[in-house]
């Protein structure tokens, strides 16, 4: 159980590192790297919160 909440330094790790994600390119319907990068940790940290509280119940 304990090993699961490791996976909630993933998005935080990701997010927390600033360079390496502080890019234009590549673009995604305009939008440029910094920006979707940070819009799709939104559900996939989600997800990760879903999955620890499941196996924690």
């Amino acid at each position: 159980m304990k090993w699961s909440r490791i996976l909630l330094l993933i998005p935080f790790i990701a997010l927390l590192w600033v360079p390496f994600y502080n890019f234009k390119e590549p673009s995604f319907f305009g939008f440029p790297f910094f920006y979707w990068y940070q819009f799709l940790w939104v559900p996939l940290t989600s997800l990760i919160i879903y999955m620890v509280h499941r196996r924690a119940r």
